[in-house]
């Protein structure tokens, strides 16, 4: 029997034929859906399924590979709290102070052997450095190591090739030099003071205008007393 001499079954409509999609076929009053196989649908075709498997996985890889990596930092530093090792400073001189005892006779035996001490003041209480001379003789002779009207710290030359070359002075015997004025005094020969009267250290080189000033030097048994200044 066609279609069109079917009754129409009001409980039973036709279903609507779409395209792509199985028909259902009547039998008997039920309803069956037709079998169809795999290869009747649309399935994409497998190299594209291959594709898009690969692209998932380098994908993955790539992301794997180039995730951030933790930053390493350098240790700083360490830095040593304990004090360096100072160098240890030399000993300062200790030096006998005048007027009074300021050395022995058994310091001062040889000829142009000598002795440092300081000075002090008993008028103004100042401190300054000084010394006495064993002259050749046997006298002994003090004298500031100051520059008479200066502030110059004298010295008491006792290397002859020292004289020579920053002194430019040839002498056989040790010198009181004035280091700053390179002035020459020489204990052997006597000068005059301000005064008029004879001292040692007559001025053999140099603009200064008088011997550097006297101490009074006296023994007592084996000491040495600094007396007053001149």
């Amino acid at each position: 029997m066609s279609d069109e001499n079917k009754p129409h079954n009001p409980f039973n409509p036709e279903q609507p034929t779409i395209p792509g999609v199985p028909t259902r076929i009547a039998d008997g009053g039920k309803t069956s859906s037709s079998k169809f196989s795999l290869s009747e649908m649309q399935m994409p075709p497998k190299w594209l399924t291959l594709t898009i498997v690969a692209a998932i996985v380098v994908g993955v890889g790539v992301a794997w590979l180039s995730r951030e990596q933790p930053v390493q930092e350098e240790p700083a530093p360490v830095r040593s709290n304990a004090p360096r090792a100072v160098e240890a400073a030399a000993p300062a001189e200790e030096l006998p102070t005048g007027p009074g005892q300021i050395a022995t006779t058994d310091e001062l035996a040889k000829a142009w052997s000598s002795k440092r001490f300081i000075y002090r003041d008993p008028s103004t209480g100042d401190q300054t450095k000084a010394i006495v001379v064993k002259m050749p003789g046997g006298t002994l002779w003090g004298l500031l190591l100051r520059e008479p009207f200066g502030t110059c710290d004298l010295e008491y030359v006792t290397d002859l090739d020292k004289l020579k070359t920053q002194y430019h002075y040839r002498a056989d015997h040790p010198m009181i030099g004035d280091p700053c004025s390179r002035t020459v005094f020489d204990l052997s020969r006597f000068g005059t003071n301000s005064a008029g009267g004879l001292v040692r250290g007559q001025v053999a080189q140099g603009s200064a205008v008088r011997p550097p000033i006297a101490i009074e030097i006296g023994t007592s048994g084996k000491q040495v007393i600094a007396g007053r200044m001149e």
